[in-house]
Protein backbone atom coordinates (compact mmCIF):
# COMPACT_ATOMS: atom_id res chain seq x y z
CA UNK A 1 0.00 0.00 0.00
CA UNK A 2 1.41 3.39 -1.04
CA UNK A 3 1.38 5.99 1.68
CA UNK A 4 0.66 9.56 0.78
CA UNK A 5 3.37 12.00 1.82
CA UNK A 6 2.46 14.19 4.75
CA UNK A 7 1.99 17.81 3.76
CA UNK A 8 3.02 20.24 6.44
CA UNK A 9 1.40 23.68 6.33
CA UNK A 10 3.31 26.46 8.07
CA UNK A 11 1.32 29.40 9.39
CA UNK A 12 2.23 32.92 10.40
CA UNK A 13 0.41 34.22 13.47
CA UNK A 14 -1.79 36.35 11.21
CA UNK A 15 -2.67 33.39 8.95
CA UNK A 16 -3.34 31.14 11.95
CA UNK A 17 -5.68 33.73 13.47
CA UNK A 18 -7.56 34.15 10.17
CA UNK A 19 -8.03 30.39 9.79
CA UNK A 20 -8.91 29.98 13.47
CA UNK A 21 -11.72 32.50 13.17
CA UNK A 22 -12.93 30.85 9.95
CA UNK A 23 -13.10 27.39 11.54
CA UNK A 24 -14.56 28.55 14.88
CA UNK A 25 -18.20 27.83 13.83
CA UNK A 26 -17.21 24.29 12.82
CA UNK A 27 -15.36 23.78 16.11
CA UNK A 28 -18.41 24.98 18.05
CA UNK A 29 -20.58 22.55 16.08
CA UNK A 30 -18.13 19.68 16.65
CA UNK A 31 -17.99 20.39 20.39
CA UNK A 32 -21.81 20.33 20.52
CA UNK A 33 -21.90 17.05 18.55
CA UNK A 34 -19.24 15.60 20.84
CA UNK A 35 -21.29 16.47 23.96
CA UNK A 36 -24.40 14.89 22.47
CA UNK A 37 -22.37 11.83 21.46
CA UNK A 38 -21.15 11.38 25.05
CA UNK A 39 -24.66 11.74 26.45
CA UNK A 40 -25.98 9.19 23.95
CA UNK A 41 -23.19 6.75 24.81
CA UNK A 42 -24.24 6.88 28.45
CA UNK A 43 -27.96 6.50 27.67
CA UNK A 44 -27.23 3.60 25.30
CA UNK A 45 -25.18 1.84 27.96
CA UNK A 46 -27.96 2.15 30.54
CA UNK A 47 -30.75 1.25 28.11
CA UNK A 48 -28.81 -1.76 26.80
CA UNK A 49 -28.78 -3.20 30.30
CA UNK A 50 -32.47 -2.42 30.77
CA UNK A 51 -33.57 -4.18 27.57
CA UNK A 52 -31.34 -7.25 27.89
CA UNK A 53 -33.64 -10.17 27.09
CA UNK A 54 -36.61 -7.92 26.26
CA UNK A 55 -38.85 -8.75 23.33
CA UNK A 56 -38.47 -6.73 20.10
CA UNK A 57 -41.91 -5.19 20.76
CA UNK A 58 -40.69 -3.54 23.95
CA UNK A 59 -40.76 0.26 23.39
CA UNK A 60 -37.35 0.57 25.06
CA UNK A 61 -35.86 -1.63 22.32
CA UNK A 62 -37.02 0.79 19.61
CA UNK A 63 -35.73 3.72 21.71
CA UNK A 64 -32.36 2.00 21.93
CA UNK A 65 -32.28 1.48 18.16
CA UNK A 66 -33.11 5.16 17.62
CA UNK A 67 -30.35 6.25 20.01
CA UNK A 68 -27.80 3.96 18.35
CA UNK A 69 -28.72 5.35 14.92
CA UNK A 70 -28.30 8.94 16.15
CA UNK A 71 -24.98 8.10 17.86
CA UNK A 72 -23.66 6.54 14.66
CA UNK A 73 -24.78 9.59 12.67
CA UNK A 74 -22.95 11.86 15.12
CA UNK A 75 -19.82 9.71 14.90
CA UNK A 76 -19.81 10.26 11.12
CA UNK A 77 -20.42 14.01 11.48
CA UNK A 78 -17.60 14.34 13.98
CA UNK A 79 -15.20 12.33 11.83
CA UNK A 80 -15.96 14.35 8.69
CA UNK A 81 -15.75 17.64 10.63
CA UNK A 82 -12.34 16.72 12.04
CA UNK A 83 -11.13 15.75 8.56
CA UNK A 84 -12.38 19.06 7.10
CA UNK A 85 -10.49 21.05 9.76
CA UNK A 86 -7.34 19.01 9.31
CA UNK A 87 -7.43 19.39 5.51
CA UNK A 88 -6.75 23.09 6.17
CA UNK A 89 -3.41 22.16 7.76
CA UNK A 90 -4.74 22.55 11.29
CA UNK A 91 -4.23 19.91 13.98
CA UNK A 92 -7.38 19.44 16.06
CA UNK A 93 -6.12 18.42 19.50
CA UNK A 94 -9.33 18.42 21.57
CA UNK A 95 -12.80 18.37 20.02
CA UNK A 96 -14.57 19.16 23.30
CA UNK A 97 -12.51 22.31 23.91
CA UNK A 98 -12.08 23.33 20.28
CA UNK A 99 -8.32 23.23 20.83
CA UNK A 100 -6.15 23.42 17.71
CA UNK A 101 -2.48 23.79 16.83
CA UNK A 102 -0.89 25.35 13.78
CA UNK A 103 2.62 24.48 12.65
CA UNK A 104 4.87 27.54 12.53
CA UNK A 105 8.54 28.46 12.50
CA UNK A 106 10.24 30.41 15.24
CA UNK A 107 13.64 31.19 13.80
CA UNK A 108 14.77 27.78 12.59
CA UNK A 109 12.67 25.83 15.11
CA UNK A 110 9.33 24.16 14.32
CA UNK A 111 6.69 25.06 16.93
CA UNK A 112 2.93 25.01 17.37
CA UNK A 113 0.83 28.14 17.51
CA UNK A 114 -1.90 27.19 19.98
CA UNK A 115 -5.52 28.39 20.05
CA UNK A 116 -8.89 27.34 21.40
CA UNK A 117 -12.27 28.52 20.25
CA UNK A 118 -12.91 30.79 23.25
CA UNK A 119 -9.90 32.96 22.44
CA UNK A 120 -10.24 36.05 20.22
CA UNK A 121 -6.97 35.39 18.34
CA UNK A 122 -3.94 33.13 18.26
CA UNK A 123 -1.82 34.40 21.13
CA UNK A 124 0.14 31.39 22.42
CA UNK A 125 2.70 28.86 21.28
CA UNK A 126 4.35 25.69 22.57
CA UNK A 127 6.98 23.21 21.48
CA UNK A 128 5.93 20.16 19.49
CA UNK A 129 6.39 18.07 22.63
CA UNK A 130 5.00 20.64 25.08
CA UNK A 131 1.25 20.59 24.70
CA UNK A 132 -1.41 22.97 25.99
CA UNK A 133 -0.18 22.86 29.60
CA UNK A 134 3.20 24.24 28.49
CA UNK A 135 2.02 26.96 26.16
CA UNK A 136 3.47 30.43 26.41
CA UNK A 137 2.16 33.82 25.31
CA UNK A 138 3.48 35.17 22.04
CA UNK A 139 5.60 38.27 22.33
CA UNK A 140 4.10 41.40 20.83
CA UNK A 141 6.75 41.36 18.08
CA UNK A 142 5.74 37.79 17.09
CA UNK A 143 2.12 38.83 16.59
CA UNK A 144 2.97 41.33 13.87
Amino acid sequence: MMRQPVRLTLFSVEEATRVALEIRPELVRLARCNREFGQLEHRIEVLSLAVAGASPENPDVSDLERLVTRRDQLRGEIRSGIEAVQRRGVLLKDVAKGLVDFYALSGDRLIFLCWHMAEPEVGHWHTLEGGFANRQPLKTSERE
